[in-house]
C-alpha cells in the first residue's frame, strides 16, 4: 500500500528535514497550519514508515574526524558466505558511514570517516584481516563541497 503525500505533507517533511528539533508550533506556523493537524500528519507519516529514526547531526571535524575516504572495493568472491562475513564486518565498523553495492567494475563503495590517515590504515588492516578482498582503492576527500540528507521534495 502506498502513502499519498499531499502538498501539506510535503511542506511538513521539508520543514522536518530542515530542522526536526524545532517545536511543533514552529513547524505548524511554517506550513500554514495549526499544531494538532500537523501532529496527526506527522504521526501518520511515521506509521507509514516515511519518517524513520530521528537523530542529531554532529560536526565531524569539530569532533576530530578530519578525514573522509571513499573506498572502492573489488572482490573475486561472490559466494553467500563471503558476502555475509563482508557485510557483517562493514556493519560492525563505526567508521563506515555509508556502504553501497554497485553495478559495474567496482563491487562496493564505502564512505569512511576517520581522524586521519593513520586511523584509516587501522580500519583497512582490520577489514582485510576479517575478509579477503581482491582490490581496494582509497580516495581521500580533499574538500566536502555538499553534504545533505534532505530529499528533494
Amino acid at each position: 500500500m502506498t502513502f499519498r503525500l499531499d502538498e501539506t505533507d510535503r511542506k511538513i517533511l521539508i520543514e522536518l528535514q530542515r530542522d526536526a528539533g524545532r517545536s511543533l508550533e514552529e513547524i505548524a506556523r511554517a506550513v500554514g497550519s495549526s499544531k494538532t493537524p500537523v501532529w496527526n500528519r506527522i504521526r501518520k507519516l511515521r506509521e507509514a514508515g516515511i519518517i524513520g529514526q530521528q537523530t542529531v547531526l554532529l560536526d565531524a571535524e569539530k569532533l576530530g574526524f578530519e578525514a573522509t575516504f571513499f573506498v572502492l572495493i573489488r572482490t573475486s568472491e561472490h559466494e553467500a558466505e563471503w558476502q555475509r562475513r563482508f557485510l557483517a564486518a562493514l556493519r560492525a565498523r563505526p567508521e563506515v558511514m555509508e556502504a553501497h553495492r554497485l553495478a559495474g567494475d567496482i563491487d562496493y563503495i564505502l564512505k569512511v570517516r576517520v581522524r586521519n590517515a593513520r586511523a584509516y590504515d587501522a580500519f583497512y588492516q582490520a577489514l582485510i584481516s576479517e575478509v579477503r578482498i581482491y582490490n581496494v582503492t582509497a580516495l581521500l576527500s580533499m574538500e566536502e563541497i555538499k553534504n545533505t540528507v534532505a530529499l528533494p521534495l
